[in-house]
């Protein structure tokens, strides 16, 4: 199993099997949450990472425990791939004391710093600067080869905080990876109408860094070009932006009525769901069987009960714990 803190294991079928437990507990986990959130069980909003497990896969298997990643409202799927606890994830959709913000994150801005998980954003593109904040602290301050990688939206890269950010990190030479996830949907708008570029990823050239673009359902063209681009910064070589062609298969947001879109368009990227291809991949290959595959799906889903008890389980947080963890006393940090 490819397990955070860069411990990916050698062998037939070592690496691609853990890329495809990765894949399926996010799967499990989400398809879960949208059944919870529908029978009224989850507050807020939930906004699914159902179809592009791939990419968060792909590149957190080679990040480290120190490592850190910065996410987008859409952040489940990074969290699990890093290695988050989905019981502390689960009670905290739930909004339970229990959950890794103590339920007062939710959906949309969950975080675990201890493994670092710099936070989910609301605000799209807000997680830009905050990467380059944190592979300038390691790089600058801290002296160390952690590494930073950055996960966005296409509609972010049409935002001034991608720009300045990318200029920011080549300016530094940053260990950084920024990795669109170009899922074809900024909210309702399609890419298409409103990026300028067929390919994010050639902007790279713009601010004197190397760009890529992958087939983004592929995990293993994920996994190949991720291992190359965080090497590179872990090495002191500079940041790279990967642009990880997907496709958004469920709504913005559960219960989206998805008015901007056919029921044909959606079905035909079904079909290519990263998923499924890479079953078919593992078996023609002779990495897996089917008793393999079903085994694992069967322990994500067994993982995902048991968080779901956990958090309903779990206490609501008392009212006057809203005024707690609001600051930081950093008194007594040397910053010199």
């Amino acid at each position: 199993m490819v397990q955070p803190g860069g411990g990916v294991p050698h062998g037939v079928g070592g690496v691609e099997l853990g890329l495809y437990r990765t894949m399926v507990r996010i799967r499990a986990f989400e398809t879960t949450a949208e059944r919870l959130f529908l029978s009224g069980k989850l507050p807020g909003f939930i906004h699914l990472y159902i179809g592009e497990e791939a990419v968060a896969s792909g590149v957190c298997a080679h990040l480290r425990d120190d490592d850190f990643i910065t996410s987008t409202h859409r952040g489940h799927g990074h969290m699990i791939a890093k290695g988050a606890d989905m019981k502390g994830m689960m009670a905290e959709l739930f909004g339970k004391r229990t959950g890794c913000c103590k339920g007062k994150g939710g959906s949309m801005h969950i975080m675990d710093f201890r493994i670092g998980v710099l936070g989910a954003n609301g605000e799209v593109g807000g997680g830009l600067p905050i990467a380059c904040g944190s592979a300038m602290a390691t790089k600058m301050i801290l002296k160390t080869d952690q590494v930073t990688v950055c996960f966005f939206g296409d509609g972010a890269s049409n935002r001034g905080s991608f720009h300045e950010a990318l200029n920011w990190a080549s300016v530094y030479r940053l260990p950084v990876v920024f990795v669109v996830e170009n899922n074809c949907f900024a909210s309702t708008a399609c890419t298409h109408e409103t990026t300028s570029v067929a390919d994010i990823a050639i902007r790279a050239s713009g601010y004197s860094m190397e760009g890529v673009t992958v087939d983004g359902n592929d995990v293993m063209a994920v996994y190949e070009a991720a291992g190359r681009a965080v090497g590179k910064a872990r090495a002191g070589e500079g940041p790279t932006l990967i642009e990880c062609k997907t496709y958004r298969i469920k709504g913005h947001f559960v219960g989206d009525p998805e008015l901007y879109r056919n029921k044909e368009e959606v079905a035909l990227f079904w079909e290519k769901e990263p998923i499924g291809r890479f079953e078919r991949y593992l078996l023609s290959r002779g990495l897996a069987d089917e008793g393999t595959l079903s085994r694992i799906k069967a322990e994500a889903q067994a993982e995902v009960d048991e968080a779901v008890r956990f958090a309903e389980e779990s206490p609501l947080p008392d009212p006057k714990e809203a005024f707690e963890d609001l600051f930081v006393d950093d008194s007594g940090y040397d910053y010199v």
